[in-house]
């Protein structure tokens, strides 16, 4: 019976955690620009393959392969509703790019003022299994909600101490970096008090095997505090990076404008980076399309410091409008560049995963080594008492 309990319990916990997993993800997903995993519609563009307010499994482009006709694709759109991310399916590839189209819609977006999607804008592929997209019916509906009420907290917490550092998503960073601090000093604190009358190994291993049954181990608290900041850190680099758009015209005179090019001609213009950051950077800046070239080597820089990047952009032969892109990278640097670049190298999230566990590890090592792996109990101290007459 006992044994029945704990195992509901557990299972209880998990769908609690994964709930919250689930949820976490979607909304750092929608607040960065960036789907983690998961996303949702929020529209009928796409019914009725998914329904407005549903949610669906979206592998990030750099996992999902070279796009192909039939592909359900989270993109960054530049006229529609506004621009932003949209979910649509792609149903002509061309040499200029994707001819996008909802499943509910009458016709092809490029059959408005949207150019053809190129595959810097794309960001994400719906999950397919045959023909049909893997759905989580009304899951965006509830992160929707999930995300006012983390919105309406922020402003109020913005006005609550006069500045705006708390608001957006490196506000938002900010703040769950905070909560996972409090909870890592928490669960020392409660460590220390738990034993702070053990004097010796011997005491600590008999009250340990005592209360293992019914107790809870502060260093597990201290592990997941490191996971969270973890989290942080690879989302506060996610919204530190990005990829610039530019539309440029292929055409048949010589212009002014930069972004006006003669045909089969390259045109070259210069970006500039500039650390705001408190902490050090290194930044990469790399082609995210065809007919784009970029003059930058990667550079560490302290609080205030630039670096400037040459792209040069080549016109097709074929006259017409055209999107080119290129993305810049920013690790935190707390490893060496040349730790970081071969990491890059191989792919950008697994830099970011690098530098985010040594983040998590610079702060939660040395609390893990105060907690030890002590057992704090959970009895009620009277009831104890009772039972030891």
């Amino acid at each position: 019976m006992k044994g029945a309990a704990t195992s509901r319990t557990a299972l209880e916990r998990l769908v609690i955690v994964s709930c919250l997993l689930v949820a976490g993800l979607l909304v750092a997903g929608n607040v960065l620009g960036l789907p983690l995993l998961l996303s949702y519609v929020e529209t009928d563009s796409m019914e009725p393959t998914i329904e407005a307010g549903d949610g669906f499994v979206a592998i990030p482009a750099s996992a999902s392969g070279s796009v192909e006709e039939g592909d359900v694709v989270v993109f960054h759109a530049q006229e529609l509703d506004g621009g932003g991310l949209t979910t649509h399916r792609v149903v002509e590839v061309t040499d200029q790019g994707y001819v996008t189209q909802g499943d509910g819609n009458p016709s092809p977006d490029q059959d408005g003022t949207e150019p053809t999607v190129t595959d810097g804008q794309v960001v994400a592929t719906a999950l397919q299994l045959g023909d049909t997209v893997v759905t989580i019916p009304n899951l965006g509906t509830a992160v929707m909600a999930l995300e006012e009420g983390l919105n309406r907290g922020q402003r109020q917490l913005a006005t609550g101490l006069g500045t705006n550092a708390v608001l957006g998503p490196t506000g938002l960073s900010y703040l769950v970096g905070a909560l996972g601090i409090v909870l890592l000093v928490t669960a020392v604190g409660i460590e220390r008090r738990a034993h702070g009358t053990r004097t010796g190994p011997s005491s600590r291993i008999r009250n340990r095997d005592r209360d293992r049954a019914d107790g809870y181990s502060p260093w597990r608290v201290v592990l997941a505090g490191g996971i969270v900041l973890c989290v942080v850190t690879f989302a506060t680099m996610v919204a530190m990076s990005g990829t610039t758009e530019l539309g440029i015209v292929s055409a048949t005179f010589d212009s002014e404008a930069e972004t006006v090019i003669p045909a089969g001609e390259t045109d070259s213009l210069t970006s500039e980076t500039e650390n705001r950051a408190l902490f050090p950077v290194v930044t990469v800046v790399e082609p995210a399309s065809d007919g784009v070239a970029v003059d930058h080597e990667p550079t560490r820089l302290n609080r205030g410091e630039t670096t400037t990047a040459t792209v040069a952009m080549t016109a097709p032969e074929k006259t017409g409008y055209y999107l080119r892109s290129f993305a810049e990278y920013r690790y935190i640097g707390v490893l060496p560049t040349a730790v970081i670049l071969p990491l890059h190298g191989v792919h950008p999230w697994l830099a970011k995963l690098a530098v985010s566990v040594t983040v998590a590890g610079i702060l939660v090592l040395p609390l893990a080594a105060i907690v030890g792996a002590g057992v704090v109990s959970n009895r009620d101290p009277s009831s104890a008492k009772r039972s030891s007459k």
